[in-house]
């Protein structure tokens, strides 16, 4: 039996060909029918050009249905697809690319970076091609994608997820959040990111779900659609932004079963206001570009906000030193993940390995965390973050916390930044709330009284704005740029 992903996908819609897949912006609705002849096309012409299976191929494009259509149609040909994010430019296509080396590149005419792939093509491309594609045979261990990340620390590295990867980890999914018949997905999120290409899609896809397929968030739209739709995907900034809609409550939302948020921390506040705003309490769960899924707050019982949950089945979640030697509950040390979900490895860089993974097999995912009592999961912040100050570890997502908690902050960021003496000091980038005002002492004032002096921040700094990647995950590596010389 095939391990092909498609396949799987295929097996579930089969008995549902004449119900609604997608239902785009402008309208347009496309049955499983339809959906499986266009990624039909897409397969058979980019075989008709002489790729083979294994060969890359790369798509910077917006997203639509037709994007949809290449990526399943890459994985039913067995060729590993490589989405690209819409705002790279030249210079990082350029090195994807390089790395890569894509056979095919689907991009706009103008689009530069692209030059010595064989292929440039453009969505719309196959709409002539045979209409009828045998899926081809995978094995779990057969590469489905690679997926840069994000290179908030340096320079992107291509994770290779295999079919095995996206099949264990849609199946988890699809059973921890409970999809049922006649649940409609409200799909915001963009495709060349893990949280709205297999996250959300495969899920959907899994259940022969309507997909309601917005080529990105924006408010009105979205509002407009919740009271068709079952299930919402977002990240943090989504859920900010419905709250500032002053017609969001309950009713407004009872159709909805699920909020899921992920891809950056959710603030308590967030979560709080919402759920007394709409009866929901929002789900977040964790995962990243290299294991996709990995925790979950549970569907049914407590969803502890500043958490991310569980393990999902079949996956094993420690927080260890670096070694993988245990630490006790409560403490803090790196997450380490081992499951049928981690992916093989980075693209062309075999020799990672050794540092990667431990000996018994868990992936270092960079993240610190730790459990409570109850065995719920916090992530306090990333290895890479972590200030050492005077010999001190700080983990700024504690800082965070507390700060986030004062009378006129809306959020905060915490880094590190040289200092002559410490090595590093603490710093701080605050957003205030509109009309509120703080100052600098005030800030260090309230975090002297609560915390040992060594996490005192030595510089605070207000920010109209903190920066952020596509997926909204603050990058602190732009703040200590910033702010290192202040």
């Amino acid at each position: 039996m095939t391990a092909n992903l498609y396949a799987l996908l295929a097996s579930r819609f089969a008995a549902a060909v004449d119900e609604v897949a997608l239902e785009t912006a402008d309208g347009r609705v496309i049955t499983y029918r339809e959906l499986d002849a266009a990624s039909a096309r897409y397969a058979s012409l980019l075989a008709s050009l002489g790729l083979k299976q294994g060969d890359r191929v790369c798509a910077q494009v917006e997203k639509c249905a037709d994007n949809v259509f290449l990526y399943l149609g890459c994985l039913r040909a067995g060729f590993v697809y490589l989405p690209l994010n819409t705002a790279y430019q030249e210079g990082e296509i350029r090195y994807f690319v390089g790395d890569a080396k894509p056979m095919a590149a689907f991009c706009a005419p103008a689009a530069r970076g692209f030059e010595g792939v064989p292929h440039r093509l453009q969505l719309g491309a196959a709409d002539g091609s045979a209409g009828t594609f045998r899926t081809v045979d995978s094995r779990p261990e057969d590469l489905a994608c690679i997926v840069y990340t994000s290179g908030t620390t340096g320079r992107a590295k291509g994770a290779m997820v295999t079919h095995g990867n996206l099949t264990s980890n849609a199946l988890a999914l699809h059973q921890a959040w409970r999809f049922q018949p006649g649940d409609v997905l409200l799909h915001a999120l963009p495709l060349f990111h893990v949280h709205g290409l297999f996250v959300a899609l495969h899920t959907a896809l899994l259940n022969a779900s309507r997909i309601l397929l917005l080529p990105r968030f924006e408010t009105g739209p979205v509002m407009e659609r919740l009271a068709r739709s079952t299930v919402f995907m977002g990240v943090p900034t989504y859920y900010v932004r419905l709250l500032a809609e002053k017609s969001l409550d309950a009713a407004y939302c009872h159709a909805v079963r699920l909020f899921v948020s992920g891809s950056a921390p959710l603030l308590a506040e967030t979560f709080s206001e919402f759920k007394r705003r709409t009866g929901h309490a929002i789900l977040e769960r964790y995962g990243m570009t290299e294991t996709g899924m990995n925790t979950s707050n549970p569907y049914d019982g407590e969803r502890r906000p500043g958490t991310v949950g569980f393990a999902l089945p079949d996956i094993d979640v420690r927080v260890a030193q670096a070694d993988g030697a245990a630490l006790a509950q409560g403490e803090i040390g790196q997450i380490q993940v081992r499951g049928p979900n981690v992916m093989a490895g980075y693209w062309g860089m075999p020799e990672r390995r050794a540092d990667d993974f431990t000996a018994d097999g868990y992936f270092r995912t960079g993240d610190l965390g730790r459990f409570d009592a109850d065995g719920y999961l916090s992530i306090v912040g990333r290895e890479k973050d972590l200030v050492i100050s005077g010999g001190y570890n700080v983990y700024p997502k504690e800082i965070e916390m507390l700060i986030d908690e004062m009378q006129g902050v809306a959020e905060s960021a915490a880094f590190g930044v040289p200092h002559p003496d410490f090595g590093e000091a603490l710093a701080v980038a605050i957003v205030l709330e509109p009309g509120a005002a703080l100052t600098e002492q005030q800030v260090i004032g309230y975090v002297k009284g609560r915390l040992a002096n060594f996490k005192v921040p030595k510089r605070v700094v207000f920010v109209k704005e903190l920066p952020r990647n596509a997926m909204g995950k603050v990058v602190k590596s732009a703040l200590k740029a910033s702010h290192s010389g202040a």
